[in-house]
């Protein structure tokens, strides 16, 4: 089959590998007909998330058919149309039953404080071969797959699969409530859906930070206020906007890619990469000394704890690098701010949503605009790395 195949950092290509087989009792193989590609997959790519293996297939999102599948998989047939949460969880750990799909004891085989296992990700989630491929091996499909009704096209299945679910679980950690005035910080796939979240979760007020203007305007488009802070002081703005109160909630949907958005107006996004991946192996930047707090990329935490009212939410829900340990606790416990951050229970949040959309509550789908077949996915890739207008979110069509 083909799939899109880890090698190096900036080193994806599109080959050809074995089928994938049944391995475990509780596995299916599901023959893809949707995937996507994620921001989550460019850190993979840059190197800004380390410990990837060649030869790791990438991918986390995914929609599909069921092809076969073991012994302990009761709940499904061949032919079912199902939807591939992108974290994966056993269904019967005490996290699982408590909703905390994301933190499963056992989905993980690098042991049960190794945190969450995810397709497409590096050795330390895993690691497990990804969805951008035509065929895929789903661990505990008893327990993960989400049977997917008829009358919801993959277009915008695709998009329940992570980022919808994402951007859900980021309102929830910021704990949005009706009324509230919130702040997303990056208007990508995943913030807008924050965006579309908060609103559906009855906020008062959303405002949303960016610097890409097509980001911008589909955030105007669901009724989010626009800031861009290429051209001018986020902080300043946002403290204007709200009477310098700040606001009730602070979503980060963009993580340190807050620094490399910056770095890319002043074509410095190559030497910052390269400092992530100094960082990420446990060094400072440019020399060989220990990585020390305060040396790795947090910019939009800083925007974040001086645009939060005092006794405010932050939600975190971008990616950072492991080894990023900065943050000002101080300021933080001085005014009353509770910080929540995580990986998305998508097991948990994904069938709500499904019948949110089904029943019409939201129409997910003016986020994606973009279809690609598979064999187009390596340009694909450049031009939602280069932030090129008006790419926004990439299905790929194997």
């Amino acid at each position: 089959m083909k799939a899109v195949v880890f090698h190096d950092v900036g080193d994806i290509r599109l080959d050809t590998v074995p089928d994938p087989m049944i391995e475990r009792p509780e596995d299916a193989v599901v023959r893809i007909t949707s995937s996507a590609i994620c921001g989550t997959d460019l850190h993979m790519v840059r190197g800004t998330l380390g410990g990837m293996k060649p030869g790791t297939i990438l991918g986390h999102e995914g929609v599909g058919i069921v092809e076969e599948f073991g012994r302990n998989v009761r709940n499904l047939r061949r032919g079912m149309r199902v939807l591939i949460p992108s974290t994966i969880s056993c269904g019967a750990c005490s996290y699982c039953r408590s909703g905390y799909t994301a933190q499963c004891d056992v989905a993980n085989p690098n042991g049960a404080q190794a945190g969450t296992a995810f397709f497409g990700g590096p050795g330390a989630t895993g690691p497990f071969n990804g969805l951008q491929a035509q065929y895929a091996r789903t661990p505990f499909a008893h327990a993960s797959l989400v049977p997917l009704p008829d009358d919801l096209d993959d277009d915008r299945a695709i998009l329940l699969s992570d980022i919808f679910p994402t951007g859900w679980f980021g309102a929830q950690l910021a704990e949005v409530r009706e009324g509230n005035v919130v702040i997303v910080y990056g208007a990508g796939p995943v913030g807008l859906f924050a965006i579309a979240s908060a609103r559906l979760m009855g906020a008062g007020r959303i405002i949303a930070v960016d610097r890409v203007a097509s980001r911008l305007d589909m955030a105007r488009a669901l009724g989010a206020e626009a800031i861009n802070f290429a051209e001018e002081d986020p902080v300043e703005a946002i403290m204007e906007l709200t009477n310098g109160v700040g606001a009730d909630r602070v979503i980060d949907a963009v993580g340190v890619d807050a620094v490399r958005a910056q770095r890319d107006a002043s074509g410095e996004s190559q030497q910052f990469d390269e400092e992530v991946r100094e960082i990420t192996q446990g060094r400072a930047p440019g020399n060989d000394g220990p990585w020390q707090p305060g040396d790795g990329p947090s910019q939009v935490l800083r925007w974040a704890m001086k645009t939060v009212a005092k006794a405010g939410t932050i939600g975190v829900i971008g990616v950072y690098p492991p080894n990023d340990r900065f943050f000002p606790l101080g300021e933080a416990m001085n005014r009353n701010l509770t910080l929540k951050m995580g990986n998305c229970n998508h097991r948990t949040i994904i069938p709500k949503l499904v019948e949110l959309v089904r029943e019409g509550g939201f129409d997910p789908l003016g986020v994606l605009t973009q279809r690609e077949p598979l064999t187009n996915v390596i340009d694909a890739y450049k031009a939602f790395d280069a932030r090129e207008p008006g790419w926004i979110k990439v299905k790929l069509e194997p």
